[in-house]
């Protein structure tokens, strides 16, 4: 195993699985399907959900609720366990990603109250209770957003719902604007611009001109939308992810490689 995938596993073997004894699985992991099993790759004994199914070949997915195998009706334990062991070090990588993504989340996570802050274009937003104002006003100089009519005391749902239905007018006159651009960039014709909820995809486009931008990418910089939003544009000419695809995403965004790798890393808690 590589040096820095043993170091990785030292600090973060807590979570999914760990060396001794083996870590429990997710409560919904009981409730699927599937047969709940056990492995030892190298030091570390990890759990994972197999599933017997009409297929050719063994599937690994590993997810927020672990390990998960998919292998052929007829195939013997002792043949997924060697597949195990020979995807160990992919398996154990995939196992440290999924439990550093979850933290992320975690430290990244909304708290819907006065005073709380939240991400609002790459960068931090307070958020302030005004019982006496009406409506919802962003005071850029003051990088606070002041959420006018709910009581200090106000339930977590009443802000969220609140706060989250001014992003959502917020992300499309955005969003917008970003989209005529790329789309003369790109030579494309853009019919229509929607806003999405998927849990997901950040975007997807469609052969009529139709686009769809997720609203919550109102909270990341505009590079990172620009990224969203030059993909998706690129595709009403390319309608897949070959060379050509990627070549044209470069020629109006040279360097989307970096707003990509943010959006992974960035990921945000949305409470």
């Amino acid at each position: 195993m590589p040096n820095r995938l043993a170091n990785l596993l030292q600090d973060k073997q807590l979570a999914l699985f760990d060396a001794e004894p083996a870590v429990a699985p997710p409560p919904d992991t009981l409730n699927r399907p599937g047969t709940l099993r056990e492995t030892r790759l190298g030091e570390h004994r990890v759990q994972y959900e197999l599933k017997r199914a009409r297929r050719r070949s063994i599937g690994f997915i590993v997810g927020a609720d672990g390990l998960r195998v998919s292998a052929p009706r007829w195939l013997p334990q002792a043949a997924i366990d060697s597949a195990l062991v020979h995807k160990s070090d992919w398996i154990l990588r995939k196992l440290v990603e999924q439990r550093e993504r979850a933290q992320r989340l975690q430290a990244s996570r909304i708290e819907w109250r006065d005073g709380a802050t939240m991400p609002y274009l790459g960068e931090p937003l307070r958020l302030v209770l005004r019982p006496e104002q009406s409506g919802v006003t962003l005071d850029e100089e003051g990088g606070a957003l002041l959420v006018g009519g709910l009581p200090q005391a106000a339930a977590e749902e009443q802000i969220r719902d609140t706060v989250q239905a001014w992003l959502q007018r917020r992300a499309k006159a955005f969003f917008e604007p970003r989209c005529q651009h790329y789309a003369a960039e790109l030579g494309v014709t853009m019919k229509q611009l929607r806003l999405s909820s998927a849990q997901t995809r950040w975007g997807s486009a469609s052969a009529d001109g139709s686009i769809r931008l997720h609203w919550r990418l109102i909270h990341y910089a505009p590079s990172i939308i620009d990224y969203v939003v030059a993909h998706e544009l690129a595709h009403l000419r390319e309608m897949n992810h070959s060379p050509r695809f990627w070549d044209l995403v470069r020629s109006v965004m040279p360097d989307f490689e970096e707003a990509r790798g943010r959006l992974k890393d960035e990921s945000i808690g949305t409470g």
